[in-house]
């Protein structure tokens, strides 16, 4: 017995109210280098703004005078700390004991200077607020329009910044702490744990460099790390990146202009989105 013949449905027209189908996620293996990208976008946009930058070596060349002092005096007394440190080795012999105090020596400065890459950007942005803040409007400026500032009085802001820097530092030492233990570890303590140190490092540095451009739209603290979380390769690259080009003598000064200026566009194009652009703004933008 033959079917009966249907007449052709009309195509159902698409529900104008669905959400657009999500976009697919770039692999953690190019998120990680789209992350580096941003990075050296940043330097090449200090690069062609030679008067922003000059105007942001200014708190990290402060900055770096005070840490450097403080590590060049760790240095000159290296010696005695480590030997407090491995005082159960008294008893060994002496080629034992040396090599436990050279472990020593190289764990202690090595956290030292991990603790120094960690606050620095911190300390740095902190004493140089103003003028970071001001780079950050610039560079959100080139791209389309900056968001307004946030109605927040001067004394909050300063405040949660230092709430935000002393917390930091805190987790910091933790962390210090913990890789000064594993450094004790043969082999590990001087391949691995450098480079997961180097990781993690990097993962806060981008936190805090980024936190200028989201503190303008009113991202606080827990909800910057929670962006973070669900970008890490992107932000592991950033930040990776910038911990090696810290680590350059004078690399710290010189780049932190330019790792400023990558971290908002990091945040604009990746973290928060595209900012509402207000009409000062785009004349802002318009008049340079």
């Amino acid at each position: 017995m033959s079917q009966p013949h249907l007449p052709p449905q009309p195509p159902v027209p698409p529900n104008p109210f669905a959400p657009p189908p999500p976009e697919p996620r770039p692999s953690a293996f190019k998120d990680f280098f789209t992350g580096v990208g941003f990075l050296l976008r940043g330097l090449g946009w200090t690069a062609r703004h030679p008067a922003q930058w000059l105007f942001g070596l200014i708190p990290a060349l402060i900055v770096l005078v005070v840490y450097a002092a403080a590590l060049v005096f760790l240095g000159f007394e290296i010696d005695d700390l480590a030997g407090w440190t491995t005082g159960f080795a008294d008893g060994w012999s002496d080629a034992a004991r040396t090599s436990a105090r050279v472990v020593a020596g190289i764990a202690i400065f090595g956290s030292a200077l991990f603790l120094a890459v960690i606050t620095f950007t911190a300390v740095t942005l902190l004493v140089g607020d103003p003028f970071y803040e001001a780079i950050a409007v610039r560079v959100e400026e080139s791209e389309g329009g900056a968001p307004p500032e946030p109605d927040v009085p001067l004394l909050v802001q300063i405040g949660r910044a230092v709430k935000d820097t002393v917390i930091l530092g805190a987790v910091a030492l933790c962390f210090a702490v913990v890789f000064f233990a594993c450094g004790f570890l043969p082999l590990v303590g001087q391949t691995v744990v450098p480079v997961v140190a180097g990781l993690v490092s990097g993962y806060f540095l981008a936190g805090e460099l980024t936190s200028v451009a989201l503190e303008r739209r009113g991202i606080r603290r827990k909800e910057r790390f929670a962006l973070l979380r669900r970008n890490r390769p992107l932000v592991l690259g950033f930040g990776a990146a910038t911990v090696v080009v810290f680590l350059i003598p004078f690399g710290a000064v010189l780049a932190m202009p330019g790792a400023v200026a990558g971290a908002t566009l990091l945040a604009r194009a990746r973290l928060a989105g595209e900012p509402q652009v207000t009409a000062g703004a785009i004349g802002s933008a318009g008049s340079r």
